[in-house]
């Protein structure tokens, strides 16, 4: 053999070498799988919700936003009523967000920092956050999907109710009030 050969061959045992210790630190050699298997609310569902949401709270009397968001935080489905002021956009995608990140309630969520401040910080997590009542997880067979939330309404019950019927459209889980639990 002349010299490049055996050059050549010694990367290519490097190279297969190396492609094991990499397959070693990431479980694959082990049957690990490589893939995370997660549950999230689909388009159809999450225009659904916001459509039923915004409709409510018209029914009502309100103008609104609503958003949806899968179970990563993404936005799926954000609807503004006509007259709804620029801000509802934000707050209902924040509160939206909020629900299925922290996986309750917002108006939850709000009362359980006035009770325990040493909790206040969930408020600075991120920019995404926003505590005030109007958002939802959405949670489809026991799993959380994602998260709708409302703003607009002249307050967070109002908003609340309205994303409420968002869930009810789409059959997901309705969270306990205060009252029922």
């Amino acid at each position: 053999m002349d010299h490049n050969s055996i050059q050549t061959k010694k990367r290519c045992r490097l190279w297969t070498t190396l492609g094991f210790v990499v397959m070693l630190g990431t479980g694959h050699a082990y049957g690990e799988s490589a893939l995370v298997s997660e549950y999230s609310v689909s388009l159809s569902l999450a225009q659904q919700a916001a459509a039923a949401a915004v409709a409510k709270c018209q029914h009502d009397g309100y103008r609104v936003s609503a958003a949806v968001v899968d179970a990563g935080g993404n936005i799926k489905a954000l609807l503004r009523a006509d007259g709804a002021g620029p801000h509802t956009q934000d707050s209902s995608f924040k509160k939206a967000y909020t629900a299925a990140s922290l996986r309750r309630s917002t108006n939850e969520l709000a009362a359980l920092i006035v009770k325990i401040p040493e909790i206040q910080a969930l408020r600075d997590m991120n920019d995404r956050i926003l505590i005030l009542g109007g958002g939802l997880p959405i949670v489809i067979e026991g799993k959380v999907v994602g998260g709708i939330g409302v703003g607009g309404a002249p307050g967070a019950h109002l908003d609340e109710a309205c994303a409420r019927a968002g869930l009810t459209r789409i059959g997901a889980a309705l969270p306990q009030t205060q009252h029922e639990k």
